[in-house]
């Protein structure tokens, strides 16, 4: 089991948001896509704390006050592990964006994210992080391909 967070920082002001293109590291199951931010939960963590950390890590950026929007279930998403995912967005944030491990970071308009080369799933529950409701979905994936999922929306 994988427990992690997924954040996207966002900027109001110039409507775009920060991306993660992971093209960096060795043996990534995320190689090539688009992503947020974020990481798994360590030892005593909150998924607030956590994702403060990882956005502080994987960016530079310091972020307050991330917004809790769902949690995700991926049954077996890399063949071996279900992964649970906490997803955020952050609107506060502020320092110099760093050069990133895990790929290359860059400010896209927040209308264009779904052009980027995402997981399929991402471009469903991107667009609940704009409604006023807090979900829980289940994506189910196998060989890297979506094939159902489903959601509950509070």
């Amino acid at each position: 089991m994988k427990l992690a967070t997924l954040c996207y920082v966002i900027d109001k002001k110039k409507n775009r948001t920060l991306m993660l293109h992971r093209v960096k590291k060795v043996n990534d199951v995320h190689e090539g896509k688009w992503n947020g931010l974020g990481g798994k939960l360590e030892i005593g963590e909150t998924p607030e704390e956590c994702v403060i950390r990882e956005i502080k890590e994987e960016s530079g950026l310091s972020i307050s006050d991330p917004r809790l929007h769902g949690f995700i279930t991926f049954p077996l998403f890399d063949g071996i592990d279900d992964w649970y995912v906490f997803v955020f967005t952050a609107e506060n944030y502020f320092g110099e964006i760093i050069e990133s491990a895990e790929g290359n970071l860059e400010w896209i308009p927040s209308e264009s994210i779904t052009a980027l080369n995402l997981w399929d799933g991402d471009a469903i529950f991107l667009k609940w992080l704009k409604e006023d409701k807090f979900f829980s979905a289940k994506f189910i994936y196998e060989r890297g391909m979506l094939k159902n999922h489903s959601v509950t929306f509070y």
